[in-house]
């Protein structure tokens, strides 16, 4: 019988509605009993006459886990997709239960005797709101105190905000903007049903409010010389640490040969693209794929942009630009990280060239 400790939910999902556990391959199992004996959950029992380990308690298994499956000696363990857990940390649901859990069980889980750093926490004044589109809205905080300042971010980064009045824990969002003369940043917010900072941001939030803020942080930043031309690739609202790569490129390199590649779901959600049109007007060396599932009509295209029907990546393997020789910027998505890396790949982009946003290296596994 399953242990009853072993079946609480996982993260708010309850466990028996998660199929996790592992398979044995009974061909491939040599009996050597290194599953049986190192699951300290009991998923596994031992057939002695067969000599084979035998799956007994599958809901057992913790959620996520493959160590039996990582010191087989014969592969002969398998385990449902690891997507399929990663899409279960999509769900609101789980995001609060982990968020929850980290605050009522703080004194246990805390790192002892960690110091804070109060010279990267700053007070933050909402200065603007703008409604980009209906679900995403471009929120511009600036620092509250005239001793705070966020000059010192690199374009790239990314800044952790928490909601006023809440023990939530922070969020952090990309700086969409080059450092600002009054150290303001720009963040572009996406609505997330249940979502607690956007559902604050989409409902509660006023010109005038304060934030804590924490940061900046992150290193997707600029690492290429300046004579490299380069690719910039977002995925929705991976379009912020974009923008502002971008931004300081202009600034700094206004010659130098960029192209941003740009998808969404619908056309309607490219939220910047009078943007997009003064950087193909200031420069003739700027280059734009715009890639949507959906174009309705109405949606106004700067000129010189490319359009395409499909995913960023689409546009990328249809591109007429070589990109050997170019270094590549991609943010979004993870499975808009994925593709277009492959794309990138494809497209004469060497692997190490390649830098990704905040979720790693994800996405360079399908290419190397």
């Amino acid at each position: 019988m399953p242990n009853p400790k072993f079946m609480t939910p996982w993260h708010g999902v309850p466990r028996e509605e998660i199929d996790w556990h592992p398979r044995v391959n009974v061909e491939a199992c040599i009996g050597c009993g290194t599953c049986v004996t190192g699951c300290s959950r009991l998923v596994y029992r031992f057939d002695y006459e067969q000599m084979k380990a035998v799956v007994f308690d599958p809901i057992n298994c913790m959620v996520g886990c493959t160590t039996c499956a990582n010191t087989c000696p014969t592969n002969a363990i398998g385990f449902p997709p690891l997507q399929d857990v990663l899409d279960l940390e999509k769900r609101v649901l789980v995001h609060h239960a982990i968020e929850d859990d980290l605050t009522t069980r703080r004194e246990q889980l805390q790192v002892p005797d960690l110091l804070p750093h109060p010279d990267r926490v700053v007070e933050l004044e909402v200065t603007s709101i703008v409604d980009a589109t209906p679900t995403t809205r471009l929120v511009t905080l600036a620092p509250h105190r005239a001793e705070d300042c966020l000059c010192q971010f690199i374009p790239g980064q990314y800044l952790e905000v928490q909601v006023p009045g809440t023990s939530w824990l922070a969020r952090a969002y990309s700086v969409a903007n080059a450092p600002r003369s009054d150290s303001s940043v720009e963040l572009q917010i996406r609505r997330v049903d249940g979502g607690r900072l956007s559902s604050w941001i989409f409902e509660s939030a006023q010109v005038g409010d304060i934030v804590t803020g924490r940061g900046p942080a992150g290193a997707f930043t600029m690492r290429s010389p300046a004579e490299r031309p380069i690719a910039l690739v977002a995925g929705g609202t991976g379009f912020a640490p974009i923008k502002a790569l971008v931004e300081q490129q202009l600034d700094g390199f206004p010659d130098r040969r960029m192209l941003l590649a740009w998808g969404v779901t619908n056309a309607t959600d490219f939220y910047e693209l009078d943007v997009i049109g003064t950087w193909l007007e200031r420069s003739p060396n700027f280059d734009c794929l715009l890639a949507a599932t959906s174009w309705p009509p109405g949606v106004n295209v700067p000129t010189r942009a490319t359009t395409a029907t499909g995913f960023v990546a689409d546009a990328i393997d249809a591109s007429e630009i070589d990109l050997s020789g170019y270094d590549a910027y991609v943010a979004g998505p993870r499975e808009s990280i994925t593709t277009s890396t492959a794309a990138l790949h494809r497209r004469g982009v060497s692997v190490e060239r390649i830098f990704v946003d905040s979720f790693g290296l994800t996405g360079l596994t399908d290419v190397a």
